[in-house]
């Protein structure tokens, strides 16, 4: 499948040692989001896990879902997943405020019930955010990489 925009080379290097499943689950999901919002930000991190996060600036704290690929799965996260209405309870987790969706299938996320689930998410980002962002569907690579 087509992705919406590239993979930045700072997140395909660290990418291309998953599994090749992870990476077309990634490769789809990533397509999925930028396909609802093409214009988002992506900020690309590699800590604990190699992420992503879709953002309506360029300030993390904006970023209404994200993809943490971690050794041998991925789940699609939302920052402020606790307050999301989740009627049919696909979020898991117990922190404060981030939820996750464990994804092992296309069919994980690829259904109203996720579209919604995003929608909301970004519409909740939009109202939240404390200024309109100047940058408007980038990939921001926060990637230290060796030169």
């Amino acid at each position: 499948m087509e992705t919406v925009r590239a993979i930045h080379p700072h997140f395909e290097g660290p990418l291309s040692f998953k599994d090749q499943e992870l990476i077309d689950l990634y490769t789809d999901l990533r397509s999925f989001i930028l396909s609802l919002y093409p214009d988002c930000n992506e900020l690309l991190y590699h800590t604990h896990a190699l992420t992503s996060l879709y953002t309506v600036s360029e300030k993390m704290s904006d970023a209404f879902c994200m993809i943490p690929i971690y050794s041998n799965h991925l789940n699609l996260g939302f920052n402020k997943g606790s307050v999301l209405d989740d009627p049919n309870q696909l979020l898991k987790g117990t922190g404060k405020l981030i939820r996750h969706i464990p994804i092992e299938a296309k069919e994980d996320y690829r259904n109203k019930e996720v579209e919604h689930l995003i929608k909301a998410a970004f519409k909740l980002a939009i109202e939240d955010r404390e200024k309109v962002s100047k940058a408007v569907g980038q990939s921001i690579s926060k990637i230290k990489v060796l030169k």
